[in-house]
């Protein structure tokens, strides 16, 4: 039988410890929680008496820290809860900065040479980050963003859509520190009845949507002049 002093065994959970004391105090740290004055600890290590001695010993002078009863069984109930009704979360605030790639017109004032395309004779600032909604925004549930786009070329076949997520509140581009692509559509421009009733090709209207507010982002793209849609879907919940 092994046996281990309390000493021993707080050496050993200590570097856990240290890392959920600094997560929450990250939390409290944000401007729209400087009012909070209760924290409830749930889940299984809340049960732990060294988490609830450090995480009084470290909080307890700012808000309050309150114990539920059935801990362990907080998570699986609030699970359960939400499985059988998801509107008891009415709204959730966003994890990340979620966008998509696109082209915009060259400003030489505005965007470095280094992102300059020419496409017919027209000169673009490529990987351009179009936010659709940033790090801790508000979002109800069944929230949705809409943006409308043309292709670069007129006559194009196909088009494909990038989304992007950083930490960041403002990002510029997709190539900036920290963005991170985490879907992708590919839509199919090349209806031949379109085309035959355009004698000349004509750029079309693409739009993308994004629904928020569950635990993952819906996103679609809809060729407007033809009614194709594609879907994809995005952890909502992860970093």
């Amino acid at each position: 039988m092994l046996r281990l002093t309390m000493a021993a065994m707080k050496r050993l959970f200590q570097p856990t410890l240290d890392h959920i004391k600094q997560a929450v105090g990250e939390v409290l740290n944000h401007p729209n929680a400087r009012d909070m004055k209760y924290m409830f600890l749930v889940g299984g290590f809340a049960e732990s008496a060294i988490l609830q001695m450090e995480m009084r010993k470290e909080f307890d002078h700012i808000l309050k820290i309150l114990i539920p009863q059935d801990v362990s069984l907080t998570i699986l109930k609030g699970a359960v809860c939400f499985g059988l009704d998801p509107s008891v979360v009415s709204l959730r605030r966003c994890r990340m900065t979620y966008g998509v790639g696109v082209l915009n017109r060259f400003i030489p004032d505005r965007h470095p040479r280094s992102k300059m395309i020419t496409k017919d004779g027209a000169d673009w600032c490529t990987e351009v980050f179009d936010k659709f909604v940033q790090v801790d925004q508000p979002l109800a549930a069944g929230e949705t963003v809409v943006r409308s786009y043309t292709p670069a070329r007129a006559g194009q076949k196909s088009t494909v859509i990038n989304v992007y997520c950083t930490e960041k509140q403002n990002p510029q581009y997709t190539t900036d520190a920290g963005v991170k692509r985490c879907g992708t559509l590919c839509l199919d421009l090349s209806d031949l009845q379109y085309r035959r009733s355009h004698q000349k090709p004509r750029r079309r209207e693409i739009q993308a949507q994004m629904t928020f507010g569950d635990t993952e982002v819906k996103v679609t793209a809809l060729d407007v002049a033809t009614g194709k849609c594609v879907r994809a879907t995005i952890d909502f919940m992860n970093r």
